[in-house]
Parts: structure tokens; C-alpha cells; sequence
């Protein structure tokens, strides 16, 4: 029986991609198995949040300034997922906007 993740994962390092027509791709670690129903939920502030499959998500921490508006009006992004500086997989994902993320303090890295 595989183990319930407790809380979200934090995304160490990732990038955030837009093209000349506005639309937006983000690179993140690969991760095992195959997204499932993915989504991100965004409130317009410094996270988000991936959900790529059931029971386990992925925060994407302190999102650079100029990066929240076009986030805040994407209706979905592209995920690529990078194993060192080889494509994984990528997949298109939806973008629900929410009033305010379902993060705890506790699961937010401190600032150094």
C-alpha cells in the first residue's frame, strides 16, 4: 500500500515561461508515475499549487512578481517535467483560480 503524502512537496527550483502569444509553460523536477487529472490552484499571490495526482501535490514557492498577473488569467499552463536535461513528459494543465490557497503556515518554507 502506497504512503499518503502528509503535505504538499516544494518545487526547489522551476521555471515559469511565456511565448510571444501568452501562453505560459512551467518546468518542474519529473516525478514517478503519470499525472492524473492534474491541476493548479492559484490565488493571484507568491504560490500555487499542483496537483498531479491523486493524494499528491506540488508547491510552487515565491512566484516571481511578473509572473502572477499572467498566471492569474491563464485558463491552463504546460508542464514540462525535466529528469536532469532530458524531457520527461509534458502535459497541458488547467488553471482553477481560488480566493485563497489551502496552505498551512507550517508548510511554507521560511525565508532565509
Amino acid at each position: 500500500m502506497a504512503e499518503r503524502q502528509v503535505g504538499p512537496e516544494q518545487e526547489g527550483f522551476y521555471d515559469i515561461l511565456q511565448n510571444g502569444a501568452g501562453d505560459l509553460l512551467i518546468s518542474i523536477r519529473a516525478r514517478e508515475g503519470e499525472p492524473d487529472h492534474p491541476q493548479i490552484v492559484y490565488d493571484g499571490g507568491k504560490h500555487a499549487l499542483l496537483y498531479r495526482q491523486q493524494g499528491f501535490s506540488i508547491t510552487l514557492d515565491f512566484i516571481h512578481p511578473d509572473a502572477r498577473g499572467p498566471l492569474s488569467k491563464a485558463e491552463s499552463v504546460l508542464i514540462v517535467e525535466f529528469e536532469g536535461g532530458e524531457l520527461i513528459r509534458e502535459y497541458e494543465v488547467p488553471v482553477r483560480f481560488v480566493k485563497k490557497l489551502p496552505l498551512s503556515p507550517e508548510n511554507l518554507p521560511a525565508l532565509p
